[in-house]
């Protein structure tokens, strides 16, 4: 007997196939993760000479710059990712592959977010360098990375949610940023709270921010596969 809903799967096929594709171009090209690394770099050098790590009042904005720089680095290498898709039209050729347009969301999505790791784990110990991490500061590595990751979904689904739909629009780039920094703002509070938490000897409350990052990673997540077929015909 046949159920009256069907559940929709990920053509496996078709989702590593785009993910290998896209890996492989940044492998040869360098240009969308070395341009995120490069931006956060920059901004890392520019506080690094502006600010006395030493001072109390830095330790408390040391998790909010943090998160903002990865916000910023993470809305220019998806907008990027997808300008180049629309300039050389690959787009049109991977929804006319066989398999359905839920892989070709998933897969644009990992690989932004395998990238937005990519950017942490080069930039984090930079970070760290720079900002004299043994001056002060205590660190619970397992909680730090736990927010990192979760951080980093929550950035990189809203953005390439917002990226597919705003592909076909005019000014789309002006567009993605107006809609995902609002939206990723619970994402930056939570995120900022959890790593200002983990950064303590003893972290207060830390749970209940990662717990939220999972809640809202989990809604974006399952918002963004659902509209994967309508996204980019707005």
């Amino acid at each position: 007997m046949q159920s009256g809903s069907q559940t929709r799967c990920i053509d496996i096929r078709k989702f590593f196939a785009i993910v290998h594709k896209d890996l492989l171009f940044e492998w040869r090209t360098k240009d969308w993760w070395l341009g995120m690394v490069t931006f956060v770099l920059m901004v890392l050098l520019v506080f690094a000479f502006a600010l006395d790590s030493l001072n109390q009042v830095f330790r408390q904005i040391f998790p909010g710059m943090l998160w903002i720089t990865f916000l910023f680095a993470g809305i220019l290498g998806i907008n990027k990712a997808f300008q180049r898709e629309e300039a050389e039209d690959t787009l049109t050729g991977l929804f006319l592959a066989p398999g359905d347009r839920l892989a070709v969301y998933a897969a644009k999505m990992t690989v932004a977010f395998l990238f937005m790791l990519v950017t942490e784990l080069v930039s984090v110990p930079a970070f760290f360098i720079l900002f004299n991490f043994n001056a002060g500061f205590a660190v619970h590595v397992g909680g730090f990375l736990v927010t990192l990751v979760l951080g980093a979904l929550g950035l990189v689904e809203i953005s390439t949610l917002f990226a597919a739909i705003s592909i076909h629009v005019k000014n789309g780039d002006i567009l993605l940023s107006l809609f995902v920094i609002p939206l990723e703002i619970p994402v930056l509070i939570m995120a900022v709270q959890a790593t200002a938490g983990v950064l303590m000897p003893s972290p207060p409350h830390v749970s209940l921010w990662i717990h939220g990052l999972i809640a809202y990673d989990l809604i974006f997540l399952a918002v963004g596969l659902m509209l994967s077929d309508y996204l980019w015909e707005v």
